[in-house]
């Protein structure tokens, strides 16, 4: 068992913990970073990646980490490729333990854990998971300009997605399992409006279908009752809009969330409850959940850590 101690722990990486560590190592704080499970975030499982600035070109999402995790390293950050498992933050330094039973002692952490997209459970999702499959349309939608695409969903979210696909796309399915919207009925009045918006009630999604892409969709209507019925559409974009789980659990001790676990920070700062402790990106980010916002947040916490640190020497 090994103890590191630094001033600043970054747990998670993506555009937020990369760019913290970016910010962090040019103030010379000397960051340490754990990437997590995923090195590199929910981007490294994206291909190509149009609406980023500075790739007028587009860039897939691994080329994209790989570029922000070097600038990181060329300033000094400490990347490790492996994952806090437990944290005490109930005094300083904080106290936090690696999978493989290490301990870092921190003066100031920042959380960038990120949140993971809510799956059917179909083994199809996984196949075509960058071939068709998406938790994005904003991120995504563009590929399927003129094309069939599907929704899977029935509140604002699968309902701004399915607007927002309207508008690219030649005809939306919206999935919706119960018999009726959950969305505000601004936003169900809206997707009704819409010309090339069907929805399908009372309609689960039992697989997927395509050779090397996504060509289409196997659908059960009343599924369990005696009006079952089975049917195919054909769709080449396939979007879930069953929301997100920010990766969190492993803070909830100590560090206030809402009531989806997503981490709660003071205003239009990245600090959190805890003195010494700021979260940037998707974790405390129900809203855009974008790779520019998520950058610009760990922007934020890089210099609110800097200034934390500045006060206390």
């Amino acid at each position: 068992m090994e103890t590191t101690k630094t001033k600043l722990l970054i747990i998670g990486s993506g555009p937020a913990g990369y760019t913290a560590a970016l910010y962090a190592s040019r103030a010379n704080l000397q960051p340490l970073v754990y990437e997590g499970g995923q090195p590199g975030g929910q981007l490294t499982q994206t291909t190509e990646i149009e609406n980023f600035p500075g790739y007028p070109q587009g860039v897939q999402g691994t080329e994209m980490m790989q570029h922000f995790r070097e600038q990181a390293v060329r300033f000094g950050a400490d990347i490790k490729s492996r994952t806090i498992s437990r944290v005490d933050f109930s005094r300083r330094p904080f106290v936090c333990v690696d999978d493989k039973g290490d301990i870092v002692e921190a003066e100031t952490v920042i959380i960038s854990t990120g949140a993971s997209a809510r799956y059917l459970g179909l083994p199809d999702e996984e196949k075509y998971r960058g071939m068709g499959v998406s938790a994005c349309a904003t991120c995504d939608g563009f590929f399927y300009r003129g094309r069939n695409v599907a929704v899977v969903g029935g509140g604002d979210t699968a309902c701004e997605e399915a607007l927002y696909l309207s508008g690219i796309a030649h005809k939306v399915y919206l999935i919706v399992r119960r018999d009726v919207l959950r969305a505000s009925r601004v936003m169900q009045k809206r997707v009704r409006e819409k010309a090339n918006i069907e929805i399908l009630f009372n309609c689960n999604t039992a697989g997927l279908f395509g050779n090397d892409l996504l060509e289409g969709a196997h659908i059960i209507r009343h599924k369990d009752t005696p009006k079952e019925e089975h049917f195919d559409i054909d769709i080449e974009g396939f979007f879930l809009a069953i929301g997100h789980t920010p990766n969190t659990s492993i803070f909830k001790e100590y560090i206030d969330l809402d009531a989806e676990g997503y981490i709660k920070v003071k205003g239009n700062t990245s600090h959190t409850n805890v003195e010494g402790v700021f979260a940037a990106g998707d974790c405390a980010d129900p809203r855009y959940r974008q790779a520019v916002v998520a950058a610009g947040s760990g922007c934020k916490a890089a210099m609110d850590a800097e200034k934390f640190i500045m006060l206390e020497e």
